[in-house]
């Protein structure tokens, strides 16, 4: 028992000196050790494991405070790459990270309206040429990670994407047979949260709402620095409040709820309605972004529209979470020009005034790849907290 206390304890040590050195490199052992509160022997002894693992490296001596300067560590970012995935209803984007969320590929596709396994055949092909990008590393890839528009199980199964049409699908057992590395599948939105958080508009805040408008709507919820995933992990399905009971029928099989007013797919239906097409083809999100552009009265007055009925289901949100911040991003984010001031006015109508204290309504600073971005991270942190180890014994 006590080998097993010992074992545990250094490993916690040895995580704790990487993420010491990942967050403030380029710096010596001896200002590891005064900040982690570890004793000098301690600190040598894991900075050698940690180099011979090649997750760490030395550069020339840093500035002396008197005596010999010392040798400055830094972490190898660049010792594995993580994949991720944004599988949206009606698009792929792939991207390549080094360990610490740099983006150094990217792959994107639009489709509209494939089966299952059409939109399986563009992601193995997404996949495998990032893949053919991704640099020599020691450590390779080090997982893939996806983020899917729907409930996501604990064990990385899509139990339900109603605008997929997809239902109890092993995502993580198809992905982890085929390419033979750690496989992480979460909820798009609870993705977007976190990279938010990690790498975007999030990073000061507490409590964050981050709500992923993209054909249907998503929220991710980060509660006091946590990820919130609710009991068994099916939290943040407010695209599915009913803002209206008399309404329509959405595809989850409920009335009137929220994606069908304030969604991308709201908004082309409300455009097509509205006679924006040109050449009789179903209008786009691109299309109607140039119209508005260009100044196009029907075209910014669908977007206003969209944004007056953000502004009903992020209220309730706001009642419910009293959050710090709201994020709104996914691909309707583009449309940031249009939908504030509507979004606004609404908010401060209908909002309890205590409630707008110290609230921030912003939109992505990521832009489309919050998810993405989301998912490698879950993928890096996996990387170093149990697979490690496993890859570190088979080099």
């Amino acid at each position: 028992m006590k080998t097993w206390n010992q074992h545990v304890v250094k490993q916690e040590n040895k995580t704790l000196v990487l993420n010491t050195i990942k967050q403030l490199s380029p710096i010596s052992r001896a200002e590891i050790a005064n900040l982690t509160g570890l004793n000098k022997g301690t600190v040598s002894s894991l900075v050698s494991e940690l180099l011979e693992e090649k997750l760490i490296y030395e550069s020339g001596p840093g500035q002396s405070s008197g005596g010999r300067r010392p040798v400055m560590l830094l972490f190898n970012q660049v010792a594995g790459f993580s994949i991720g995935i944004d599988l949206g209803v009606n698009y792929l984007l792939g991207i390549v990270t080094d360990l610490q969320g740099n983006i150094l590929h990217e792959k994107t596709i639009s489709y509209k309206d494939l089966t299952y396994e059409k939109i399986m055949t563009h992601l193995y092909d997404i996949i495998d040429q990032l893949i053919a990008l991704t640099p020599k590393s020691p450590y390779g890839i080090v997982g893939i990670g996806v983020g899917v528009p729907g409930t996501v199980s604990k064990a990385g199964k899509v139990l339900l994407a109603p605008n997929l049409k997809w239902r109890n699908i092993d995502l993580k057992s198809v992905l982890q047979d085929k390419y033979n590395v750690p496989i992480i599948i979460e909820n798009e939105a609870n993705a977007g949260a976190y990279g938010e958080k990690l790498f975007g508009a999030g990073k000061e805040a507490k409590n964050l709402v981050y709500v992923s408008v993209g054909i249907g709507i998503g929220v991710g919820l980060i509660l006091n620095n946590q990820l919130y995933r609710g009991n068994n992990g099916f939290s943040g399905e407010l695209g599915h409040m009913t803002i209206d009971i008399a309404g329509e029928k959405c595809r989850c099989g409920n009335k009137g709820c929220w994606e069908l007013y304030a969604s991308e797919q709201a908004l082309l239906k409300k455009a097509n309605d509205a006679g924006l097409s040109s050449t009789g083809d179903d209008v786009t999100l691109d299309y109607l972004l140039k119209l508005a552009t260009s100044g196009e009265t029907i075209a910014i007055q669908q977007f206003e529209h969209i944004g007056e009925n953000l502004a009903v289901g992020i209220n309730n949100i706001i009642n419910i979470f009293n959050p710090q911040q709201i994020i709104i991003g996914n691909r309707m984010a583009s449309a940031k020009r249009w939908l504030t001031n509507p979004l606004e006015k609404r908010m401060q109508a209908r909002t309890l005034w205590f409630q707008q204290r110290d609230l921030e309504i912003n939109f992505s600073e990521l832009s489309t790849h919050s998810a993405a971005l989301g998912v490698t991270a879950f993928v890096a942190e996996n990387f170093f907290n149990s697979d490690l180890q496993k890859f570190s014994q088979a080099l």
